[in-house]
């Protein structure tokens, strides 16, 4: 399925529980209204024991606390302090449990956006012809190289995004890839 919060959240719609989050910081978690009928009814459930009646407490604490129209920074900011204290973590103990790889975004202006189609959830570039194989072949000169390609959903642009070992070598690739999609994009609409 494609990114982008456009795509994303109305996926997220199709489940009980449908979170996403995007590398720019969109995102955010939505629940049906079944799930949360079950997280109300469980958490008054006496059948049950106290810590499961607990823990459907929370979910339904948390549909609240939640933004789910639109994501929003602050109410995820929120959630993330929310999780810290329950588990008993610092921010230090929570950001030495992942390690993001140099990254850098660019948008590449071109004459149509539509000539750059992909598939899988717009990792592969099968449009323009010969753009994937250009890419991967950039992409394995690159200590830790990942780049991938997919047209903008609101502007007349192309979106790159890479990741390599470093940050030096990661701004080399995606303008390389950058560089690419200029030459396929044009060459496609001559």
């Amino acid at each position: 399925m494609p990114t982008g919060v456009k795509h994303l959240h109305h996926k997220a719609k199709d489940f009980d529980v449908g979170i996403y989050f995007e590398a720019n910081g969109h995102g955010t978690v939505l629940f049906s209204e079944k799930a949360i009928k079950e997280f109300q009814s469980v958490s008054q459930d006496d059948s049950i024991s106290a810590e499961e009646r607990q823990a459907a407490s929370r979910l339904c604490q948390l549909t609240l606390l939640i933004n789910q129209a639109v994501g929003d920074a602050l109410s995820d900011l929120l959630l993330v302090e929310v999780i810290l204290a329950f588990r008993k973590w610092s921010c230090a103990e929570w950001n030495s449990m992942y390690t993001d790889l140099p990254n850098k975004q660019l948008k590449v202006k071109v004459s149509d956006r539509t000539l750059v189609r992909t598939t899988d959830a717009e990792r592969v570039c099968v449009s323009p012809p010969g753009l994937q194989a250009a890419i991967d072949k950039l992409v394995v000169t690159f200590s830790k190289g990942r780049s991938f390609v997919r047209p903008s959903g609101t502007e007349d642009v192309v979106r790159v995004y890479a990741e390599a070992d470093t940050q030096a070598r990661c701004d080399i690739l995606a303008n390389l890839v950058a560089a690419a999609v200029t030459e396929h994009v044009d060459e496609m609409s001559q």
